[in-house]
């Protein structure tokens, strides 16, 4: 069962990846503001690319939302209640 703080950790590294390929040095905390750090929707489209294939599951179609997308923070909170639901199925 992954933690929260697993679950945040991953996706900072998911996040400072994709702004590493952009080379924009940003100083990112899980409630940073995903498009304040200059994230593009484009680099969006990846990052949800990449949690799918870090955490191995299929984000609903519903759950794409600029809410769920706005930071680690809610990215988290997205993650872990997929899990859960994942899990208890």
């Amino acid at each position: 069962m992954q933690t929260v703080s697993d679950v945040q950790s991953r996706l900072l590294a998911l996040v400072k990846s994709i702004l590493d390929q952009n080379a924009i040095a940003a100083d990112l905390k899980p409630a940073t503001l995903l498009v304040d750090v200059g994230l593009t929707s484009m680099d969006m489209v990846n990052l949800m690319l990449a949690v799918e294939a870090e955490f191995d599951f299929t984000i609903p179609q519903s759950e794409i939302t600029p809410e769920n997308f706005q930071s680690v923070e809610t990215l988290t909170r997205l993650v872990v209640g997929q899990l859960a639901s994942a899990t208890a199925a």
